[in-house]
């Protein structure tokens, strides 16, 4: 876990917008996660599902070069979750 993953249960999140991206494939996820982040306000909170294993590394890179909060992530049936903070203006 780095400076930017926090230890957070999702259930407790308040979600502002999800993201499906379950059977795109490198780097079509992390181009529509730009997107979706663009749309949030500052501190609101989007919630990835993607199937592309790339994902684990892509978001947290994401995230840590763009300065948004990793709050969490899992992996369940095949599917990746993340639960990303846009970062305060």
């Amino acid at each position: 876990m780095n400076h930017n993953q926090q230890a957070v249960d999702p259930q407790q999140l308040m979600i502002a917008s999800e993201l499906d991206a379950r059977g795109l494939f490198c780097p079509e996820p992390v181009m529509m996660l730009h997107n979706s982040v663009r749309q949030l306000q500052a501190g609101e909170v989007l919630h990835v599902i993607a199937t592309d294993p790339s994902t684990q590394r892509d978001i947290p890179k994401f995230c840590t070069f763009l300065g948004h909060v990793l709050l969490a992530q899992q992996v369940q049936d095949s599917e990746f979750e993340y639960w990303i903070q846009k970062k305060a203006d």
